[in-house]
């Protein structure tokens, strides 16, 4: 699966070798509207340029909010480490607080068994654009193997949630890197401290939500190195992140929770989890 990330300084609109089947007079239509359209949409960033000032506040103030800020960053495993960062929630509330962004996920083209798409963000104040094409093939992972996707819901659904992921990383790539930094802290700053439910009744939401993909306290323990009891806002503001990545589907219950030696097999309980995991359909999202 070939992936093609651009970054360039300029309008993305250019002219593109059409198949033979393609009804030329309508895509001339389309691409004179979607020059115009574009043409509107830098008039206005330049009549009404972004006040950088007022966006950050706006964004300080979004990510106060407990609902915000519970999905606001996610957390998977790779070689061996925890890595972190934004949700697409979070970079989609930060696009919405800057302002003169356009972004979104289209698809280019259907063959059969796979979907040709983009996922873009375009700053169209400072004329920085960043796209990413990629395949999707409609198929889902089961225990069983691949299973072949035939249903309109079910193909939209995938290439949602892939193409989420890659809107993310195009928000990102376009966003002040400082600016994303201070929204994921305030985040955190607001799971940790902002909420006036006591401590102990966020660990016991906490491991209510977990228990649905077969994750039990002492695997939280285990994974905090520290009691439940001792557990401090900080360590459930970590908690949601590795919650949020396990609930859209970027990483399995098993990847992040196994037991010590002394309490059981480690690869019993990933077996176990993951058989948990799959009896539990994720949401789409883009993590």
């Amino acid at each position: 699966m070939e992936q093609q990330v651009q970054h360039q300084q300029s309008n993305p609109f250019g002219g593109r070798d059409m198949a033979h089947h393609v009804n030329h007079g309508t895509v001339h239509i389309e691409q004179s509207r979607a020059v115009t359209e574009a043409q509107g949409k830098l008039l206005l960033a330049k009549q009404f340029p972004r006040d950088e000032a007022l966006a950050y506040s706006k964004i300080m103030t979004s990510c106060q909010r407990p609902a915000l800020a519970a999905v606001g960053e996610y957390a998977y495993p790779r070689g061996g480490q925890k890595v972190s960062g934004p949700s697409i929630r979070l970079a989609e509330e930060l696009a919405r607080c800057w302002g003169n962004i356009d972004y979104g996920i289209r698809e280019l083209s259907r063959q059969d068994g796979n979907s040709e798409m983009e996922a873009y963000a375009w700053d169209v104040e400072t004329n920085t654009y960043s796209s990413q094409k990629f395949t999707v093939r409609h198929i889902r992972d089961t225990r069983g193997g691949g299973k072949a996707l035939t249903d309109e819901r079910d193909i939209y659904e995938i290439t949602a949630n892939m193409g989420g992921r890659r809107l993310r990383a195009r928000l990102l790539a376009i966003l002040p890197p400082d600016l994303v930094d201070a929204a994921v802290h305030q985040c955190r700053q607001t799971l940790a401290g902002s909420s006036q439910e006591p401590v102990a009744d966020r660990v016991r939401r906490m491991v209510e939500a977990f228990g649905r993909y077969g994750v039990k306290a002492t695997h939280l323990a285990a994974h905090l190195n520290k009691s439940l009891d001792d557990c401090l806002p900080e360590d459930i503001a970590t908690l949601q992140a590795v919650y949020n990545s396990i609930k859209s589907g970027q990483a399995q219950a098993a990847d992040f929770f196994t037991m010590r030696s002394h309490e059981g097999s480690a690869g019993d309980l990933n077996a176990e989890l993951k058989q948990a995991q799959s009896n539990t359909q994720p949401e789409t999202q883009g993590a």
